[in-house]
């Protein structure tokens, strides 16, 4: 599969400088309206070191509302949360109702850097696909909207641009260790992506290869899927009865107070009850009842 992207692909710069204010503005309206239709989305980033997932999602998110979206990065798992089941930290990051999340690298890491770095067994990242298309699966069966991209490079090319980060105090920073023991053993990791990607792509979460040699290509091409996802889920999406029914109590309460009032008012009619308060008669003050008592006992003399 991998062996027949096409790397070559580019965008000129000026095409580029045009396209992608469009589709930053796009985004945000589709990004809020999906806010406004109550939609979870969530948007996972895998791929080679240094293909440019963290400069896309930079560029993603530079125009969006924060307050409606949250960048999640992904590392090893600390110390506490290896007495959870695998999964647990990831449940913990799933986007809310009407938010959007997007993942620098995921869960796949399982069947990725832990499966080729041998440090779960073979049963264990095994075992994990079946996790993982059920978490999936689960999310999409609640409404959440998922993409899932992985970003190709060349082994020649993820050299390169080692090479270039390395070659400045500035940048070194970001080729880690395990970047490199990638590049070092870069035919297993493909052979690992390949089985990754046959065994959980799927209509309700799918994934998009795409091709990372040139920045500008690869920008335009994830924000267009992006777009054309949302687009296609807020032209088919139907609110859920939990949203359709807040305002049902408020409609039947407003019905029964018009039908007393119709009742009311018709001439036969059973009238209206009074209230206690208007049925008890108002109480003569003190200063009124001490005449009247004057009289009637000038009468009993």
């Amino acid at each position: 599969m991998l062996e027949k992207v096409d790397l070559s692909l580019a965008v000129p710069k000026e095409t580029y400088k045009r396209r992608i204010v469009q589709l930053q503005g796009r985004l945000y309206d589709l990004v809020h309206a999906a806010f406004q239709r109550q939609i979870p989305t969530m948007i996972v980033f895998e791929g080679w070191a240094a293909a440019g997932k963290g400069g896309t999602i930079n560029l993603l998110t530079e125009r969006l509302d924060p307050r409606g979206v949250r960048v999640v990065p992904i590392s090893p798992p600390r110390s506490f949360e290896t007495h959870y089941p695998w999964m647990w930290r990831f449940w913990q990051r799933i986007p809310a109702y009407g938010q959007t999340v997007i993942f620098d690298t995921s869960w796949y890491r399982r069947v990725l850097t832990d499966r080729v770095g041998r440090t779960v067994k073979k049963r264990a990242w095994r075992e994990a696909y079946q996790d993982i298309v059920e978490f999936e699966a689960m999310l999409a069966a609640e409404g959440t909207l998922i993409r899932k991209f992985w970003l190709q490079i060349s082994r020649k090319e993820q050299g390169r641009r080692f090479k270039r980060l390395l070659a400045s105090k500035l940048t070194s920073w970001q080729v880690a260790g395990e970047d490199a023991a990638q590049h070092k053993a870069y035919e297993k990791y493909a052979d690992a992506v390949e089985e990754m990607l046959a065994r959980t792509d799927f209509p309700h979460a799918p994934w998009v290869i795409v091709e990372a040699t040139d920045r500008y290509h690869t920008r335009i091409k994830v924000f267009e899927e992006i777009v054309r996802a949302f687009e296609e889920r807020l032209a088919t999406h139907v609110t859920p009865p939990r949203a359709a029914g807040e305002g049902a109590a408020p409609a039947a309460m407003k019905a029964t107070a018009a039908r007393k009032s119709s009742a009311a008012a018709k001439p036969g009619g059973k009238p209206a009850r009074k209230s206690a308060a208007a049925r008890k008669p108002e109480p003569k003050s003190a200063a009124a009842a001490r005449p009247a008592r004057r009289k009637e006992r000038r009468r009993d003399l």
